[in-house]
């Protein structure tokens, strides 16, 4: 696998995503909330970018096959939730691509009635999306099909995390840092 985002060009593109969010955030709190385990690296670079007071909230997702009325049915947990009212609130993971967690998630973290409620990602990959989602801000734009590795994101045996650029098996397409929009109406 060849690097297909230098550590140059990921750097350069977080620190552009950082000022952005920094000026959106007009100087307020920010509650960060990093999905672990693919959105660690990315969200520790980003943070260091944001400008501000910035508090950070790390949540771990469970995907669990559950029986229901004798269907077997595949649902997300996640741990504990922070208390986010009247917060300005950034979900940070790395990669956006069928965008069904992390709608989930959004969801749930609106529950708590926060201030304006965004989404940040370093990859987003909308060819496989199956939500109506976008990125509030991201990285790059990737239209290839295949699994990313480095820069936190591991292959399927879990080894390439450590990798400083980020690598795809095949093709890709970038994009740059730019601010998307949910379809479904999210406060601002």
């Amino acid at each position: 696998m060849s690097a297909a985002f230098s550590p140059a060009r990921i750097g350069s593109q977080v620190a552009k995503m950082g000022r952005e969010i920094s000026r959106h955030s007009q100087g307020r709190r920010l509650d960060v909330v990093i999905t672990l385990d693919r959105g660690f690296m990315f969200a520790a670079d980003l943070v260091r970018h944001l400008a501000g007071p910035t508090v950070c909230h790390f949540v771990r997702e469970d995907v669990r096959d559950v029986e229901h009325s004798g269907r077997a049915r595949r649902e997300v947990f996640f741990g504990i939730r922070p208390d986010l009212k009247g917060r300005d609130v950034l979900l940070v993971d790395a990669v956006l691509e069928s965008g069904v967690t992390q709608d989930f998630l959004l969801r749930r973290l609106g529950e708590s009635k926060p201030r304006s409620l965004r989404l940040a990602v370093l990859l987003d990959k909308p060819e496989g999306r199956r939500v109506d989602l976008e990125p509030d801000y991201f990285g790059f734009r990737s239209a290839s099909n295949s699994t990313w590795v480095g820069y936190g994101l591991a292959a399927a045996n879990g080894t390439g995390r450590n990798g400083r650029g980020l690598s795809a098996a095949s093709g890709n397409g970038a994009g740059s840092s730019g601010k998307g929009r949910r379809a479904q109406k999210r406060k601002k």
